[in-house]
């Protein structure tokens, strides 16, 4: 604020003061002059001289002193300006912003403290700031506040606790606070990153966990190897990888639906967790498969007790809403070696062989990895590449095993089962190339193809006038499941120009799991005219209430049930009840498998109505079939024909 001047100040720095002091000054020196005194005219020459100096000397002091003093006034008012600026930008700063002493106890906060915290600054002011710190960020939030304290700003991260609890994240900045190169205290600064902090693990969680069972996934079980097998070798101990394969999940996935598939993941993976220590590491690999790491292991024992309790944890059966059921798993094994010379990459690929094997061996069991396998696996993809040139090259062949008649020895149908003529391998056999054909998709053509040509060759045969019956073609369940089906029957009958009564669709009892969806597909066939049965009955899930709705012709019997029917009640006391059951339905009921005459008698007796096996003949090419249809005929004709007269 600038003061009004008034009096004689101005006009000492005024020309007018100037103008004043030269007149007085001639003045003198005229009167000097008149009086002719030459003492007199110097002392009072010199004497104006010296007021004039001191006059001109106090002119420059005060203008600088009146100066000093409105700059004084001046930096006061804007001082107390820069005040309620301060004031007003700690106040609504949108920032936690918070003023501590020296000993770091809080002195003033902000109002968007209270709102960020939800604390009042009452509740805040003159307490620790690292008592509001989180457990986990306290001890760097220390270490950096005893920097500040030294003189050097700080940035960080921290965590501060919510008065009702949750965490508040902060990305702040500290710095000293100086009075007299004295530290008086510490100003703190915090931008909230609580939602940016969540968006990213939100994000990490995204990158490294399954979202549907909550489980770590691929990606973050290879990081967790990698440091495992480097703390393996410094540790000198071995640890292993356990693949695990659930079998038959896609039956469930088919037959009642994904939601039921889901619901059976997350059980799957909460049994999994039970199955591990604190060390050890479980994660959803993809689809049905899990991944499991166990650390810390000594010898072979603990990786067959591992196995088995994993097992043993499947036992129980599973709740799904309505329905109960029980699931099985395959397991591949593959351990470290003592030189630790593996990666996480080959670790679980020597355990996804394992695995692979131990479903060829009948899936439901475990298996070790070790060097053969790799070479099995390898011939095992050319094999799959040589299967789809194969299916090309026409080098897939049938051959039909023929269905005998228990009361007349008749024959009453084939079989169409497939075979593989290798150009260099010779035959091999469908346990050999079935299986993986089914994990590949390939079976869908290999099916398709089946039907085909098994109705070609039997049109065929009655051309030729052979006895009509009616040939039997499997469906896998891939094919079963293909909403098409009916369609792609229809067009083969036609194509081929079958009769459908002489066609028969053998299915298996896992395909009619979802009963309500297969009695609707095995309608829309039967609609076809041909003729449906149920093959390996007995090994399934079927329920005898389900299966009087279906609209079936034949059941029939696995052979493991057949084979032992003259060896173990039990098996035989399963035959009978089966037979017995399908008579009481009006079906047909064949035996798989009947190698014996004894087997042969046990079933005549108990009135089954067929039976297929060695007994009666093995698979035979068509040729060899077409010459037993014609030898057959031919007896029959001859036992028909009446005596000649002499």
């Amino acid at each position: 604020m600038m003061r009004k001047t008034t009096g004689f100040r101005p006009m000492l720095q005024s020309k007018t003061w100037y103008c004043f002091v030269s007149g007085y000054l001639f003045l003198f020196i005229g009167l000097c002059w008149w009086l002719h005194n030459g003492w007199a005219w110097a002392f009072f020459s010199f004497t104006v001289f010296l007021i004039a100096i001191y006059t001109y000397k106090r002119s420059q002091f005060q203008g600088k002193f009146d100066k000093y003093r409105i700059d004084s006034d001046q930096a006061a008012g804007s001082l107390h300006e820069n005040e309620k600026v301060f004031e007003s930008l700690f106040e609504h700063n949108p920032n936690v912003v918070c003023l501590l002493d020296a000993q770091g106890r809080i002195v003033k906060v902000n109002g968007n403290t209270e709102r960020i915290l939800g604390f009042p600054r009452q509740g805040m002011e003159q307490k620790p700031f690292t008592s509001f710190i989180t457990d986990e960020t306290r001890g760097k939030a220390e270490q950096v506040f005893d920097q500040v304290r030294a003189g050097l700003p700080q940035t960080m991260k921290i965590a501060l606790q919510h008065k009702d609890g949750y965490r508040v994240d902060l990305e702040t900045t500290a710095a000293p606070v100086k009075k007299d190169q004295e530290l008086s205290g510490v100003i703190v600064i915090g931008h909230d990153i609580t939602e940016a902090k969540r968006t990213e693990e939100q994000i990490r969680h995204m990158a490294f966990y399954d979202d549907m069972t909550g489980l770590p996934n691929r990606r973050l079980f290879m990081l967790q190897l990698e440091e495992a097998i480097a703390s393996a070798r410094q540790h000198r101990h071995q640890l292993a990888v356990f693949y695990l394969d659930i079998d038959r999940f896609k039956v469930v996935n088919d037959c009642f639906g994904h939601d039921y598939g889901d619901m059976l993941l997350l059980q799957l993976a909460e049994r999994f967790t039970r199955c591990i220590a604190e060390s050890d590491f479980v994660a959803r690999t993809e689809g049905d498969e899990f991944a499991l790491l166990f650390n810390g292991l000594h010898d072979a024992e603990q990786v067959h007790a591992l196995a088995e309790g994993i097992s043993q944890a499947l036992d129980e059966p599973f709740i799904l809403e309505q329905y109960q059921i029980h699931v099985t798993a395959s397991i591949g094994i593959a351990l470290s070696q003592e030189d630790g010379l593996e990666d996480a990459e080959s670790l679980t690929k020597h355990a996804d062989i394992a695995l692979s094997r131990a479903k060829e061996k009948g899936k439901n069991g475990y298996q070790v990895f070790n060097s053969e396998m790799k070479a099995v696996s390898i011939r095992r993809l050319m094999l799959e590449s040589e299967l789809r040139t194969a299916l090309h090259q026409k080098e897939l062949t049938l051959h039909y095993q023929p269905q005998m008649d228990i009361e007349t020895g008749a024959i009453v149908g084939f079989e169409a089962l497939i075979r593989w003529q290798h150009p260099k391998r010779g035959m091999i056999s469908p346990l050999e190339f079935i299986p993986f054909s089914e994990e590949s998709g390939l079976i869908v053509p290999i099916g398709e193809w089946v039907l085909q040509e098994a109705c070609r060759q039997n049109k065929l045969w009655q051309d030729q006038g052979l006895v009509h019956v009616p040939v039997s073609v499997n469906l896998s369940t891939r094919q079963f499941l293909q909403h098409n089906l009916r369609d792609k029957v229809a067009e083969v009958l036609r194509e081929t120009g079958l009769h459908p009564t002489y066609l028969e669709l053998e299915i298996t009892e896992s395909s009619t799991m979802d009963v309500e969806h297969a009695i609707l597909l095995l309608l829309e066939l039967k609609s076809l005219g041909i003729k449906i049965s149920i093959d390996d009955f007995g090994t399934g899930y079927s329920s005898l209430s389900y299966l009087k709705k279906f609209p079936i012709d034949k059941l029939k019997i696995d052979q493991s049930f057949v084979r032992d029917i003259m060896t173990d009640p039990n098996d035989a006391a399963i035959v009978a009840s089966i037979i017995s059951m399908t008579r009481h339905m009006n079906l047909k009921v064949i035996a798989e498998g009947v190698e014996t005459e004894e087997q042969l008698g046990f079933l005549h007796s108990n009135h089954c109505n067929e039976i297929q096996g060695y007994w009666f003949s093995p698979p035979l090419s068509a040729r060899q079939a077409e010459e037993l249809l014609l030898r057959q005929q031919q007896a029959a004709a001859t036992l028909q024909s009446p005596p000649l007269i002499p």
